[in-house]
């Protein structure tokens, strides 16, 4: 191996470590605040992806049927939730940010989609739609079992991407998509020459975690999510609505879920299930990271990207068995490091 396939076995790897960064992150900021391990963050990945890739051909994918049926079941599900104690204003902000928000997503979908606006606006259109599915089924599903324990969470997180995963065949098909980039230029840096693409996703990722720093510590909201994620019950007691925590950590990640797919879709061919292995290498990079630190969770990324890249290259029939072998001695050095407790919390 000479020195310039070293540089873009890195600059792969680093690519690759950036996504899998956001989705480690994403991982890390529901579990702190819901303890529910998000599964199905991939399905939001491929959901991204192909819908950018529908709207880039100028057709109207059909998840935007999907985001109108989770607007109904998530305003139905809130209607029962407040059976015992009814308010009127209540009920106008759920139906506007389970009906309306919705409905008017898809009609700016029918409307812009056959007219092919362009690549900015075609992947704004993409989050528009894609983002809101995540806090639409945390409130279907998850929101009823806020209470139960982390199992039964997880096992709720298993059928929401068993579904979302059959969904994804129902509206997209067995075929692959692809989508243009958001650049076609490219520059060297000695004999390494950098796609214009990965330069976006690598800037975006690093924008986008800035930006999340930020949000935590110079705003009222973020210090709530994070008060929840330090301690929910302390959290209640002052005051902070954890619900409503749940919600905001849900819409992150479906944004960052949204935005990773519309990032890869340029590079690589993306199929209804293409997100599962997505995100299990996000998720990979999560545990490493132990699932409560954000710098950890994004250092763990690119080091899982990079080692992807160099297994592609000495052994690529066994790269993905590789990249998840890492987390054996991590889960192992955790287990034997850790005095394991009874409380969940």
């Amino acid at each position: 191996m000479d020195s310039t396939i070293f540089l873009i076995l890195v600059q792969d790897g680093v690519v690759n470590g950036a996504i899998y960064a956001l989705l480690a992150l994403s991982l890390v900021l529901v579990f702190a605040v819901t303890r529910i391990i998000l599964i199905p963050q991939g399905e939001f990945v491929a959901y991204g992806a192909l819908t950018y890739a529908a709207l880039d051909t100028g057709q109207l994918p059909g998840s935007v049927w999907l985001l109108g049926a989770l607007g109904v079941g998530a305003f139905l599900a809130g209607l029962w939730a407040m059976r015992a104690i009814f308010a009127a204003r209540d009920a106008a902000w759920l139906a506007a940010r389970t009906l309306l928000l919705p409905a008017a997503v898809i009609g700016a979908a029918m409307l812009l989609a056959p007219r092919r606006p362009g690549v900015l606006v075609e992947a704004l259109l993409a989050i528009a739609i894609v983002s809101p599915m995540a806090p639409l089924t945390y409130q279907i599903a998850f929101a009823p079992l806020a209470q139960a324990s982390v199992l039964v969470l997880l096992i709720a997180s298993v059928g929401v991407h068993l579904v979302l995963g059959g969904l994804g065949l129902v509206f997209f098909g067995p075929e692959g998509s692809r989508a243009t980039g958001f650049s076609d230029a490219s520059f060297a840096i000695g004999a390494l020459t950098v796609p214009g693409q990965a330069a976006w996703i690598v800037g975006l990722t690093l924008g986008l975690m800035a930006a999340l720093y930020a949000w935590f510590e110079g705003t009222l909201s973020g210090k709530a999510l994070r008060a929840t994620a330090v301690n929910r019950l302390g959290a209640r007691l002052v005051g902070i609505p954890t619900a409503q925590s749940g919600l905001i950590a849900f819409t992150l990640a479906g944004l960052i879920g949204a935005l990773s797919g519309i990032l890869i879709a340029p590079l690589t061919t993306v199929y209804y299930d293409s997100g599962f292995l997505i995100g299990l290498k996000g998720f990979v990079a999560a545990i490493i990271g132990g699932l409560a630190s954000y710098p950890a969770a994004a250092l763990a990324a690119v080091a899982v990207g990079v080692l992807e890249s160099f297994s592609s290259f000495w052994a690529s029939a066994f790269k993905e068995v590789i990249v998840f072998t890492v987390i054996i001695p991590v889960l192992l050095w955790r287990s034997l490091r850790h005095v394991s407790v009874e409380d969940e919390e």
